[in-house]
Parts: structure tokens; C-alpha cells; sequence
């Protein structure tokens, strides 16, 4: 089933010379891990946000499971979709339960099913429930809080999860670790993913397709090894020769 289609989306900010997204047209299927490539200010972001409405688009459409997103209020857009970002965004003064627990207390579910559900959640990213319910965001380190940030995103099972570089700001080990984690999330959950990054590497090991980006445009849509067979211009030629060089350089260390 068809989750997501871009229709020619455009987003010209006032002042800017050229679009931020221009005319992009794709589709993603349901149950895909979909990551979007590019360099800062290649419009990727903006593509991610104008998904959940977060930032409307100048000219085009998004479909959503065969809604226009145009015609249903933004609030119950955004609540159909987890969202991740970079920053995690927890509520310092709340615990752990209480900030997975925002969205089920504005819905009004009941105390047994919102504690059933954190545990769940806590499990499911990997933290003891009992260790860290009760603690405070400030009590874990960088790569927990962003477990928590994902917790909270999935709280109300949503078909769809957008995150935008979420692991950006974490140590290399961690970010490895996580990666991981949320390959092996993906896989026992079969929602549709859409995850940005600026790093090639992550880009190629996450997603079954890549949408490469740039200046607005998107260049290449396709699996890893597609893309590394056949790029599909100048530049994605030169990602794919960046990653290589990078690989060269490891190698020539173990001689």
C-alpha cells in the first residue's frame, strides 16, 4: 500500500532567491525505511516537516494513505505521525514515564493502559523499565535521552515516524549502537520510516531506498546499490567517491 506521495512539492520562502523544495515527486510504500541525504540547506528538512505540516508547502500536495493532508487539520495530521528530532526536546522538570506519557494524557487514557504502554515502550528501546521510569532527562546520558525522544514517538503506534537527524549530535559508538537499535525497531514494526541525514554511511546502512537531495531538488531516488551502480549525476557520483575515500583510509591504517 502507497503511505506517502509527494505531488510536485514546492517551498519557496519569502526573500530566498531559489526554492528550499523544489517540485519533488515521489512515492514510498508502506513498511519502508526511507532515508533523505543531502547537505545542509539542500531542502530536506523542509521536506520532512512539510510531511506533517509542520511547514506548509508553497505549491503541490502530500498524500497520506490516499488523503490529501491539505484538507485534515494539522493537529490530527501530526498526530498520526511519531516525530524525532536531533535536540530530543524532553521536558527536564517531568520523568521518563511522564514524558512518554504527554500525548496519552491529552487523549485521555487511563492510568493502567498509559503505565502498560510505557513499559512496552522502555523494553522496546531497550531501557529497563523499573531503572528508568522514574528518572529525570537530565540523569541520562545522550544516547538514552534519544531513546526516550523515540519512545515518546511511537507511544500512539503511529503507521508513519519521521526523524530528522536524530542521532547528529551523539558520539560515534552510541550513534552506531542506535543505529542498530532502530534497524532491528524497524524490522519488528514494519512502519514507514523517513529518516534524515547529512552522512552517507548511515544513509546507505538504514534505507531500503535513499532520496539524494540537493539545492532543492531530489536527484536520485533509489536502494543503496542502485545508486552506487548507476549515480545518477555529477554529485551523487561525488557522494558515492567521498564514502570511497573514506573506506580507502581505514584500510590503508591496517597496513
Amino acid at each position: 500500500m502507497r503511505a506517502i506521495e509527494y505531488r510536485s512539492l514546492t517551498k519557496h520562502y519569502k526573500g530566498s532567491t531559489l526554492p528550499s523544495v523544489d517540485h519533488v515527486s515521489a512515492t514510498v510504500d508502506e513498511g519502508e525505511f526511507i532515508t533523505i541525504l543531502g547537505s545542509s540547506g539542500c531542502g530536506k528538512t523542509t521536506l520532512l516537516k512539510m510531511t506533517n505540516r509542520l511547514i506548509e508547502p508553497t505549491e503541490g500536495q502530500v498524500v497520506l494513505f490516499g488523503e490529501d493532508i491539505s484538507t485534515v487539520d494539522e493537529v490530527v495530521v501530526r498526530r498520526r505521525m511519531g516525530y524525532v528530532i536531533q535536540q530530543v526536546g524532553l521536558f527536564p522538570h517531568m520523568t521518563i514515564e511522564d514524558n512518554i506519557a504527554v500525548i496519552p494524557k491529552v487523549l485521555k487514557w487511563d492510568k493502567e493502559r498509559i503505565d502498560a504502554r510505557v513499559d512496552e515502550l522502555l523494553e522496546m528501546v531497550g531501557l529497563e523499565p523499573k531503572e528508568f521510569r522514574d528518572r529525570y532527562p537530565a540523569q541520562l546520558s545522550g544516547g538514552q535521552q534519544q531513546r526516550i525522544g523515540l519512545a515518546r514517538a511511537l507511544v500512539t503506534d503511529p503507521k508513519i515516524m519521521l526523524l530528522d537527524e536524530p542521532f547528529g549530535a551523539i558520539d560515534a559508538i552510541t550513534r552506531l549502537n542506535l543505529q542498530n537499535e532502530l534497524k532491528r525497531l524497524h524490522d519488528g514494526t514494519k512502519k514507514t520510516f523517513l529518516f534524515v541525514t547529512h552522512d552517507i554511511n548511515e544513509a546507505f546502512k538504514l534505507g531500503n531506498r535513499v532520496m539524494i537531495m540537493n539545492e532543492g531538488k531530489l536527484l536520485q531516488f533509489d536502494a543503496p546499490a542502485e545508486i552506487v551502480r548507476n549515480p545518477a549525476d555529477d554529485f551523487v557520483n561525488t557522494l558515492i567517491s567521498s564514502a570511497r575515500e573514506q573506506e580507502q583510509f581505514w584500510k590503508a591504517l591496517e597496513l
